[in-house]
């Protein structure tokens, strides 16, 4: 039985705690919606009338600068900070003084925070200690089998690379069955392939367990590859919050286009330029140069 079949066997659907469902603007399931939210620290405000609409099952990452408020929202919807003003709303039903622990939504800090002291598998069934019957021995084999963690269960949290412990840390958290998933710069400390692998696990854990996913990330590339919307955050207000190819086709304002296009541009640059076949190499006949470059030449004639 694969991942799916289980999913529908044994509820691993996260539709099927969610209960009742709200309507969005453009008719779609609304899941989370804030309203009118209000924030500040020491007299600073750090998110001014924050409204957003998260439809069921969407990837929605939130972006921005450093200090622009993004870890705050992500707070405020888990439940670890209170808002100063405003409404929370999850599926129909006001959750804005509810307590972190009855909202069942669970995050993935930045820093994993896997417990040392214990090994693989110890960490991903940790949460099910309280709460036991959340999902069955053979839903946690799946998952472990999802994530390709089965050759790393018996090792310790030092004795993985970067990307592992990642999976484990989406493994324990969704082991807990979350009603929303919350990542907290998932790819920040990864390069490269090792990136993009966790890119296309939370995408397929996303799509396949239908689970409302949502991410903190200061990197606009991260965002627009991985996400069905996205929020951009400008000193606390929203600057823009719509699809990839939205945001690239039109810009909310001069911020996003700086923000976004500028950074997307300049690395789309510096990758091309990795690619541009130069006039000349130091030491090789110039007739060579292409041949070179596309593979054809085994031997380089020295001119």
């Amino acid at each position: 039985m694969d991942l799916i079949e289980s999913e529908k066997s044994h509820c691993y659907n996260f539709q099927c705690q969610q209960g009742k469902r709200q309507l969005g603007k453009k008719g779609r399931i609304q899941m989370l919606k804030l309203e009118q939210i209000k924030k500040s620290y020491d007299g600073v405000e750090i998110l001014k009338e924050m409204n957003l609409e998260i439809e069921d099952g969407e990837i929605v990452s939130i972006l921005g600068p450093s200090g622009c408020g993004k870890t705050t929202l992500l707070n405020l919807i888990l439940g670890i900070t209170e808002a100063d003003s405003g409404k929370i709303w999850f599926n129909g039903e006001d959750i804005t003084n509810l307590a972190m622990e009855k909202r069942g939504f669970n995050i993935v800090f930045q820093d994993y925070a896997l417990f040392p002291n214990l090994n693989v598998y110890k960490n991903i069934v940790y949460g099910l200690k309280n709460r036991p019957g959340i999902s069955t021995e053979k839903e946690v084999e799946e998952l472990i089998e999802l994530l390709g963690l089965k050759e790393h269960l018996n090792k310790k949290i030092d004795q993985l690379s970067g990307g592992q412990k990642q999976r484990v840390a989406l493994a324990r958290t969704l082991v807990m069955k979350p009603k929303i998933l919350l990542l907290d710069e998932p790819l920040s400390a990864l390069d490269g392939v090792i990136k993009e692998s966790i890119k296309e696990k939370i995408k397929t854990i996303a799509k396949e367990f239908h689970l409302t996913t949502i991410i903190v990330t200061h990197d606009p590339e991260e965002a627009l590859t991985l996400s069905d919307h996205v929020l951009i955050i400008q000193e606390g207000k929203i600057a823009q919050y719509d699809t990839p190819e939205e945001i690239i086709k039109n810009p909310g304002n001069g911020f996003v286009r700086e923000f976004i296009l500028k950074q997307l541009e300049i690395k789309k640059n510096n990758i091309y330029s990795l690619f541009t076949v130069p006039k000349n190499i130091p030491g090789v006949a110039a007739g060579k140069v292409q041949e070179i470059l596309t593979g054809r030449e085994e031997l380089v004639q020295v001119s």
